[in-house]
């Protein structure tokens, strides 16, 4: 299984993380605990989008979109 999420901070709301992984419970608890350098300034997060895809390739494709200027915006308007 193959995830990409957006997380948004609960402290610093406009602040929002896209990433990649195969289980989001276990990620969002790493996230929360401190464990990723580039998100452990902003947490306590929360989930607000997640999205299944069968293909590793599709999910990674998704996410570096996820992460373009085109793709913030999309997610901006769409996903959040």
């Amino acid at each position: 299984m193959n995830y990409v999420y957006i997380l948004q901070s609960i402290r610093h709301p406009e602040q929002f993380y896209t990433g990649l992984c195969k289980d989001v419970e276990a990620r969002l608890a790493a996230h929360n605990s401190g464990q990723s350098p580039h998100t452990a300034k902003f947490k306590p997060w929360k989930l607000l989008s997640c999205h299944y895809f069968e293909r590793p390739e599709t999910a990674a494709a998704f996410e570096r979109y996820l992460k373009s200027g085109s793709g913030r915006a999309f997610a901006g308007k769409r996903l959040r």
